[in-house]
């Protein structure tokens, strides 16, 4: 999915859409995501609808480069795309944490 130099709020929307979808299939993804985020399984829907959520999911994918690497390979994506979705969302900021 090409995304230009800045991406528009609802391009970054379907990608951060995509790479939620990517987290949840993943059997070793999900309860990482879940423990770092302090959220259930089962309010995931929820937390999707709130200002922030989506841009922490891209967040989490852009914080750990094999986890990045493997959602662009899988879905095709620059993986420069992925942080230029995320500052397009609500509380996506240009300081990336690293995670380990």
């Amino acid at each position: 999915m090409p995304m230009p130099a800045t991406a528009s709020p609802h391009n970054a929307e379907a990608l951060a859409i995509q790479a939620l979808g990517f987290v949840a299939a993943d059997p070793v993804l999900l309860p990482r995501f879940l423990a770092l985020t302090g959220i259930e399984a089962t309010d995931i829907r929820r937390a999707a609808a709130e200002p922030g959520f989506l841009a922490g999911v891209l967040t989490f994918i852009l914080a750990h480069e094999p986890t990045l690497t493997a959602f662009c390979e899988a879905r095709d994506i620059d993986p420069a795309a992925v942080g230029r979705a995320q500052r397009a969302l609500p509380g996506g900021d240009e300081h990336d944490q690293a995670s380990t």
